[in-house]
């Protein structure tokens, strides 16, 4: 880590709702809160608690030093492309490992809520 960022991963018990264009993307009671310096919280939820079955992978990849390599997720809900919603860290650095088998999604391009408050970008 840089001097001064961190990252911090925390267990949350807050109900995660994710929807797109109305569709239920994913709902958790089992999220992960991940707070990093100078970023909104973001929320990533066990892949057992999404709709992968909506969800194409894409071929792009960015790189964070704080985090590792991250892939990302589009879906397709009716007649509508909806690209790049989603990201996950398959292979995550050591510090940050818990997030594996964890997505997270946009909250400017899906409807989250925690606890029934929308989740703001």
């Amino acid at each position: 880590m840089s001097a001064g960022h961190t990252v911090t991963i925390t267990p949350s018990d807050a109900h995660v709702e994710i929807r797109l264009d109305d569709e239920p993307m994913a709902t958790t009671d089992r999220a992960l809160r991940l707070d990093e310096t100078g970023l909104p919280a973001r929320y990533y939820l066990p892949k057992e608690d999404v709709r992968m079955d909506l969800l194409r992978a894409t071929s792009f990849h960015t790189t964070c030093p704080f985090k590792g390599e991250a892939s990302y997720w589009s879906a397709d809900i009716g007649d509508v492309a909806h690209d790049g919603i989603a990201w996950e860290y398959e292979l995550p650095i050591a510090a940050v490992a818990e997030l594996v088998g964890y997505v997270s999604f946009y909250p400017n391009r899906v409807d989250v809520t925690v606890n029934g408050e929308p989740l703001t970008a």
